[in-house]
């Protein structure tokens, strides 16, 4: 298949399963989440869906880029299960945040998920550089979310 298949493969179903955890968001919004006190820092609402969709992205072209190179069978299987344990973890976190509504919950998924995002990075780098690269905004992204998951159950214990 040629890489471009595999990058619009790998950048839809991303998106689409990103974007279907994230539906929940939509109805927490206006009603719970808008009544919980705000750690310092918080950006508004609709910040979130624009950075999300530009991760989610860079997502799905960083595995295809590694499905793309040759590699090792071992080292690029513990690559494709440690991105799967990730993104496992990124969409379980916004039903157990908005969904649940369990700050606390959503904290216990979110400490994994930094970690195995990092794992992850650490695992593609010798198989693609390019995609290891790719998955840095992501990890910022999610510390940031980290900060405001804990300062969320702090302020709202």
């Amino acid at each position: 298949m040629a890489f471009w298949k595999k990058a619009v493969l790998c950048i839809l179903v991303i998106q689409l399963l990103g974007n279907a955890s994230g539906l929940i968001t939509m109805f927490s919004l206006d009603g719970w989440y808008n009544s919980l006190r705000r750690p310092p820092g918080t950006p508004p609402n609709g910040i979130f869906g624009p950075v999300w969709l530009i991760i989610y992205t860079m997502i799905g072209y960083a595995i295809a880029l590694v499905w793309n190179q040759p590699a090792e069978a071992n080292i690029k299987r513990r690559a494709h299960w440690l991105f799967i344990l990730q993104f496992a973890l990124n969409l379980l976190w916004t039903p157990a945040f908005f969904g649940l509504q369990r700050i606390d919950l959503a904290l216990a998924i979110i400490l994994p998920l930094l970690v195995s995002i990092a794992l992850t990075i650490r695992a593609f780098a010798p198989i693609s550089r390019r995609a290891a690269q790719l998955l840095l905004p992501y990890l910022l992204w999610v510390s940031y979310a980290t900060y405001l998951n804990l300062g969320f159950l702090f302020l709202n214990q």
